[in-house]
């Protein structure tokens, strides 16, 4: 069975973007060993994409459609425009209304929530995120677009893992616990 992950890079005052979501503080660390092979291999791993209207319109502008032919789906509240040859899918509503079809498209693989922080929240406020793998830029923004904005607290999440990445960068891995109803 697939699991839902919110893979995702954060400054260390938790944002991960700043107020005009620009990136260019994350960007400045891509060409570090390590950085690039450790998104090939979690991506390797993933059967479908979860992101917002923002998330997805920030992907497109930024180049070419780097997810290929992998299932994506794309919460929004408005029309947006499709891109050729990638399977999108535009949606709206509830993330639980969605979930068991996004699951089996990502068939035994897992799923990608790539963001943003609001859509991120929604998965883990219904008890459908099961991990977050959250890699530690060394850099403070002061202000910009959280990390994983929640408005329920949640159980303490359990450490699985813990890598440096780049020299410089710190790679954590949390399991979420399911609430008491979904518990097997």
């Amino acid at each position: 069975m697939s699991r839902t992950v919110y893979y995702v890079a954060s400054s260390l005052d938790g944002f991960i973007a700043d107020p005009q979501d620009n990136l260019d503080w994350l960007m400045q660390f891509n060409d570090l060993a390590g950085v690039q092979d450790t998104y090939t291999g979690f991506f390797a791993g993933i059967g479908a994409l979860v992101m917002g209207a923002a998330t997805y319109k920030f992907v497109q502008k930024a180049g070419p459609w780097e997810y290929g032919d992998t299932p994506t789906w794309v919460f929004t509240h408005r029309e947006l425009p499709g891109i050729p040859g990638a399977d999108i899918t535009f949606v709206r509503g509830d993330v639980q209304l969605f979930h068991e079809a996004i699951c089996a498209d990502a068939g035994e693989k897992d799923v990608w929530v790539v963001g943003g922080g609001p859509l991120a929240g929604q998965y883990l406020e219904a008890g459908l995120l099961d991990e977050m793998i959250l890699t530690l830029i060394p850099v403070t923004l002061g202000r910009g677009k959280p990390l994983l904005p929640v408005s329920t607290a949640a159980s303490p999440a359990e450490l699985l893992g813990t890598r440096t990445i780049g020299g410089s960068m710190v790679e954590l891995r949390y399991r979420f616990a399911k609430p008491a109803r979904q518990a097997e």
